[in-house]
């Protein structure tokens, strides 16, 4: 029978790196010294695999992917230090028994060979998520098989089921495993960092430090994905893989340092496991609190956010489109107007389709148009799925007429979309999306939507909305 050893939080900046850094490292010295300690316990461990959940491999918006390999190798080269390599054996076996599992629960799985690397255009060297925590680790241990997972963009239950699958297979083998979840938190401490400030960056942060401290795995599975959105983070989704991982065990959490000198958050956690503990499984809890979540949301809906869930619902259910029901009010009736229906899951897009100018013969029409094709044309996605109807929120912006604008100062992204048009060619942002904080980033990313340059001659209008969520 297998054990499991621990789990680990570990950032991933190439700065720290010998060679890389050119001195700046010493401005993140806590981080270099907390990896040193983790590299340390795993050489005290002495696992006979370790598994790397990063998300800067192969990442995919439906599926986990997953290194098939017989030897895993990466270098630093393209951070200006190609002398320092590693190469690892693949823990094939396990590897097998992984994709098997995620399989039979219906956890999609992209098993990255070299047949699909060629198709999807992918490097199958290891990346820096996985090579900056291996840095630290070879320094102290080298005896172990490795196993390569990039998260993909499933829903957190997903991502701890699959947790849960890896400490499964785990077990049913004879190895020792530890599993490293690799992330940074904000990259928006700072103006100085790699995306715009925000606010948030740091309120991110500090929730999930404290949450970590006390290994309040639940608060992570649930966590609010709005608020990691606009932090800007990559290590929330490989955390709540390490949740499932870790489930059902009695765990003494340590957070060994915490900064943020390049306006990215780079914290070091680990997570001992001191025994099994059955009644901290908490996989039912979380699937309780996501259902009582939904009906929460679904008894708030007004009769604009009800009708666009019902024509979508219908539709995939029945492939037929739904009367207008008896009872929508007049204004819904009387009103032509253009409408936009956005659907998210999970806190992320699912789909968004809308109309600037009216094309249907009432405001109701056009709601019932849009959320369908918003579910089932919107280009970006796969259309949406009967099992997923439960997990869909939805809002509804109905739309004011457009005016014409001459300038950027006449933008506010709380209050007014946008759209850019040059010739044939247009762009339309609505207002106060998650993430758009300045009127600068609305028309760079309204341009870019519509494919014209930024030093292009374009004409600029605004809108305001009502807003049914």
């Amino acid at each position: 029978m297998g054990k499991i050893l621990s789990g680990y939080l570990f950032p991933h900046p190439p700065i720290v790196v010998e060679g890389i850094g050119k001195g700046e490292e010493v401005r993140a010295q806590k981080t270099i010294e907390g990896s040193q300690a983790l590299a340390k316990d795993i050489g005290n461990k002495k696992p006979t695999t370790i598994i790397v959940i990063t998300p800067h491999g192969p990442l995919f918006r439906d599926a986990l992917s997953i290194s098939v390999s017989e030897e895993l190798e990466g270098d630093f080269r393209r951070f200006g230090n190609g002398s320092i390599k590693y190469r690892y054996k693949n823990n094939l076996e396990l590897v097998e028994r992984i994709a098997k599992e995620s399989s039979l629960r219906d956890i999609p799985i992209a098993i990255v060979d070299k047949g699909f690397a060629r198709r999807y255009g992918i490097d199958l060297k290891l990346d820096h998520g996985s090579l900056v925590p291996l840095y630290f680790v070879d320094k102290e241990y080298k005896d172990f098989k490795l196993i390569h997972i990039t998260y993909g963009l499933l829903s957190p239950l997903e991502l701890f089921e699959f947790g849960r699958i890896l400490q499964r297979v785990a077990l049913e083998s004879h190895e020792d495993v530890a599993l490293i979840a690799s992330g940074d938190l904000s990259h928006k401490l700072s103006h100085d960092g790699p995306y715009p400030y925000s606010p948030y960056g740091e309120k991110f942060d500090n929730k999930i430090v404290s949450i970590l401290k006390e290994a309040d795995f639940k608060s992570i599975v649930s966590f609010d994905l709005s608020l990691s959105e606009k932090a800007g983070e990559c290590g929330l989704r490989s955390l709540m893989v390490l949740a499932g991982f870790l489930d059902g065990y009695r765990i003494e959490a340590e957070v060994l340092s915490y900064e943020g000198p390049f306006g990215v958050g780079y914290c070091n956690a680990k997570f001992e496991v001191i025994d099994r503990d059955d009644s901290r499984n908490i996989q039912e809890e979380l699937i309780n609190m996501n259902r009582e979540k939904m009906d929460r949301i679904r008894e708030k809906e007004d009769e604009y956010v009800r009708l666009a869930r019902k024509s979508l619902e219908h539709y995939v259910r029945y492939n037929e489109r739904i009367s207008v029901p008896e009872y929508i009010g007049e204004e819904m009736l009387n009103k032509k107007q253009g409408v936009f229906v956005t659907l998210k899951k999970d806190g992320m897009l699912r789909g968004c389709i809308g109309t600037v100018e009216p094309r249907q013969k009432n405001v109701a029409e056009e709601i019932i148009e849009n959320a369908i094709s918003a579910g089932t044309k919107d280009p970006r996605f796969d259309p949406v799925t009967e099992e997923e109807l439960d997990q869909l929120v939805y809002s509804v912006d109905v739309l004011m007429k457009p005016e014409p604008i001459t300038s950027i100062e006449e933008l506010d992204v709380k209050r007014y979309g946008l759209i850019v048009s040059k010739g044939y060619r247009r762009g339309l942002l609505l207002p106060n999306i998650e993430g758009v904080d300045t009127p600068e980033e609305q028309v760079r990313i309204a341009l870019n939507k519509a494919g014209i340059d930024e030093g292009e001659n374009y004409e600029m209008q605004r809108f305001e909305v009502i807003r049914h969520n």
